[in-house]
């Protein structure tokens, strides 16, 4: 928590990276339901509240790009070295980033949620879901903030990481039902879209939120949204938080 309240105090004091990260996410929301909708229909729904569980996935998918250069940068500039001095588990330093970039998703994410609801976006479920959706949005964003510790772990310096953090996440993202429904692609990349665990974690937010959606998948993901989104970011979590704590004691006792 220490380490977690360094970092929040650090991002406080450079407002201009908090400022065009909070952009981002408002830019998305405006061009999609704006300019894009228009253009991506999807019959028998209303676009806008179809739209907004991608956007709010796609953007806590982002968080591995703030991840992986701020842990880039303490190792580049040393700070790593500091901390093994102190009389302190070395995951400590890794879970204290990730803790405080989950702190920000969060403001992100509230902030996407008032831009949907001037858009358009209605929740219709109630609080109990509602609320389960956010704690989903919040659990994956968790998860890939260990996928963005682990790159910004491995890659050599932050200009590198900040390219590593995404460079992979857009074709992961596309090819999910986060804008349109997988039934429009041709059959094998329909069936990669129906394993993502994009477009599973989408599906929930949809199921939860209340918001309309069109599902005519057998696959399991897509029948079952919830559970698999969950189990999807479990997954992601146990496989990628034991590799990030590995590779800091690698690079740390160096």
């Amino acid at each position: 928590m220490v380490i977690a309240w360094r970092n929040i105090r650090g991002g406080l004091r450079v407002p201009d990276t908090q400022i065009y990260m909070f952009i981002q996410p408002i830019m998305f929301v405006v061009l999609f339901a704006y300019v894009f909708g228009g253009a991506i229909p999807v019959q028998g729904v209303n676009y806008r509240e179809y739209l907004m569980a991608g956007i709010f996935v796609q953007t806590m998918a982002f968080a591995v790009a703030p991840a992986s250069v701020g842990l880039s940068d303490d190792m580049h500039k040393g700070l790593i070295d500091r901390f093994r001095s102190l009389p302190m588990a070395r995951s400590g330093v890794i879970a204290g980033r990730v803790i405080s970039d989950l702190a920000s998703q969060f403001v992100v994410l509230i902030i996407m949620m008032i831009c949907g609801v001037i858009v358009g976006w209605r929740v219709h479920n109630g609080i109990g879901p509602f609320l389960g959706g956010v704690g989903l949005m919040l659990l994956f964003a968790f998860a890939m903030l260990w996928v963005g510790a682990l790159i910004g772990l491995a890659v050599g310096n932050p200009q590198v990481a900040a390219s590593a953090g995404l460079i992979w996440l857009f074709p992961v993202i596309f090819l999910s039902n986060a804008f349109v429904p997988p039934e429009t692609m041709p059959t094998v990349v329909q069936t990669m879209a129906e394993w993502n665990p994009i477009s599973a974690i989408v599906a929930a937010g949809r199921e939860l939120f209340g918001n309309e959606s069109i599902i005519v998948s057998d696959a399991w993901p897509m029948q079952h949204p919830v559970p698999a989104a969950l189990l999807w970011c479990v997954l992601i979590t146990v496989v990628f938080a034991p590799l990030a704590v590995r590779k800091y004691k690698a690079a740390a006792s160096k």
